[in-house]
């Protein structure tokens, strides 16, 4: 290296490039938190806005619709603009969303913000993948991607361990949602400097776009085997019976054990957040989220598990069967509602490290960006109908007893779809119980 290239601020030090990582990693943090916000705040939501459970359920619904939408055209956006132009068209649309729902006093105008907001956000986690590949392959690709994730994560933990707490120290809701609006104006922010950045590293690095991963191409289907049909099912199926539930669990945790929905503590508004964290056990927000606190943590570990051990398929398995007594003890006795959310939080572990790098094991190179595309408008779906059908099951039956039994069965398929993939696999070759 040139003395100029050991120079802190030259693109291609290394500096630089973690430099480029941390407004990267920013560029999400503002629309976990904004997407979550709502499940955070939601009891108080339901008492001042006077709405159904079923409606609360019904805006991660329309975050969901708008989220298929763009996963069908985000991807050929990204390539034909570039990641810089399209990155900034939806993070716009990110802002404009979550500006909307700040200051709408309507539920439709609400439905309305929460579509725009998921028109961009899904499609900003492509753009942001494209990103970290266009700086750190061949470099610390898997670190980049762990650590943007995590970043990413630390927004939804913020939305459910401060979400009542902004909203109950500043007198509403809406300063709940005002700050998800700021915190997006502050990831926009951070892709306005990624911009610069890489414009700079462009010129001097001579970098080369990388092609959006998640990107549906309809001739790749025919090319798929069983198991990556089993890995779809097993996907939706999964995720569908955790977000869903996340959407209303801060309220069913409040209704069902009479959970404080802040941690009582006497001090200025940061301290209060500071305890609101070291009591997230004890709190309604805190419980519901326990399990992305251990994904956070425990992730990189999975990870390391998978590649060493194999066992893929099993290990998805294993994950399923957990979830299944998770819920029907949150849903048929008292037991405090940390411990089955610990086993949830181990099986959100599991079940993610072991399928999504399943993927390109089990389908040709030239597919896989096509197959991730198609997991994810599958999984979509799945994501725009449970989180209603959860609010309008608690609207009718007045418990959240008939919920918990609907995720309960959605493990249960989904541990048949496990058991199907690991038969598949093994016809296939057993490439999937292999480490490595």
């Amino acid at each position: 290296m040139t003395n100029a290239e050991n120079s802190f601020m030259h693109p291609a030090s290394k500096a630089y490039r973690f430099m480029v990582l941390f407004f990267v990693s920013m560029l999400t943090f503002g629309s976990y938190f904004a997407y979550d916000i709502i499940g955070a705040i939601a009891p108080t939501l339901i008492e001042e806005l006077g709405a159904a459970r079923g409606t609360v359920g019904a805006f991660y619904t329309m975050y969901s619709i708008a989220a298929i939408i763009s996963v069908l055209i985000g991807g050929f956006l990204i390539d034909y603009l570039g990641t810089r132009k399209s990155s900034m068209i939806f993070s716009t649309l990110v802002l404009a969303g979550a500006t909307m729902v700040a200051f709408s006093n309507t539920v439709p105008l609400l439905m309305v913000g929460r579509f725009i907001f998921g028109a961009g956000a899904e499609p900003l986690v492509v753009a942001q993948s494209a990103m970290l590949a266009r700086w750190f392959k061949g470099k610390e690709l898997a670190l980049s991607f762990g650590i943007a994730l995590t970043v990413s994560r630390l927004g939804t933990m913020f939305s459910f361990n401060t979400g009542e707490l902004i909203a109950s120290h500043f007198g509403g809701y809406k300063y709940s949602l005002i700050t998800a609006m700021l915190f997006c104006v502050l990831s926009l922010a951070a892709n306005v400097v990624y911009v610069f950045m890489d414009r700079r590293g462009e010129r001097t690095l001579e970098l080369q776009d990388e092609a959006a991963e998640e990107r549906i191409n309809l001739k790749d289907v025919k090319e798929f085997r069983p198991s990556f049909w089993h890995i779809s099912m097993l996907c939706v199926l999964f995720y569908s019976a955790v977000f869903p539930f996340t959407a209303l669990s801060t309220d069913f945790f409040a209704d069902k054990w009479g959970i404080s929905r802040v941690a009582e503590t006497s001090g200025g508004f940061l301290y209060q957040v500071f305890n609101n964290f070291l009591h997230m056990f004890n709190t309604a927000g805190g419980v519901s989220s326990i399990i992305i606190f251990a994904s956070m943590v425990f992730a990189p570990f999975a990870g390391h598990l998978v590649d060493k051990v194999g066992k893929r398929a099993t290990l998805m398995i294993v994950g399923s069967i957990i979830m299944i007594p998770s819920y029907l003890l949150m849903g048929f006795t008292q037991i405090y509602p940390a411990y089955p959310m610990i086993a949830l939080g181990a099986a959100f572990v599991l079940v993610p490290a072991a399928m999504w790098p399943s993927v390109p094991l089990i389908v040709k190179k030239e597919h896989v960006g096509s197959a991730f595309g198609i997991i994810t408008f599958i999984q979509n779906i799945g994501l725009a109908l449970f989180p209603y059908l959860n609010g309008l099951l608690r609207d009718l039956t007045h418990t959240y007893t008939a919920s918990m039994l609907m995720f309960a069965g959605l493990g249960g398929l989904g541990l048949i779809f496990a058991i199907l993939l690991k038969r598949s696999d093994a016809r296939e070759g057993g490439v999937l119980e292999r480490a490595g």
